[in-house]
């Protein structure tokens, strides 16, 4: 379970965080026993293809950070509206 001061790290940079190419969202997770930031991205790409002030920081507020590819992100409503305009959605 996060703690207050990990969680108030996040609030105060998930805006400057956010900011980053390809980045889409910010949250609180752990690697093995130990509590991080975690920089939710589209692609996860190799630190040489991005400009110095494209890449994830290694710590933030003081914590380290943690970056998971989840691919692109859409909300429950976009997808349906995708499905029924290709014709796949059922309604």
């Amino acid at each position: 379970m996060p703690n207050d001061d990990i969680e108030r790290a996040r609030a105060e940079h998930a805006t400057e965080v956010m900011a980053l190419p390809n980045v889409v969202g910010v949250g609180i997770g752990s690697r093995g026993d130990q509590p991080v930031i975690k920089v939710f991205v589209q692609r996860k790409l190799p630190r040489e293809a991005l400009a110095p002030n494209e890449i994830v920081p290694a710590a933030v507020g003081g914590w380290p950070t943690d970056v998971e590819e989840i691919g692109v992100v859409t909300t429950a409503e976009e997808g349906l509206s995708r499905g029924r305009q290709s014709g796949s959605g059922s309604g």
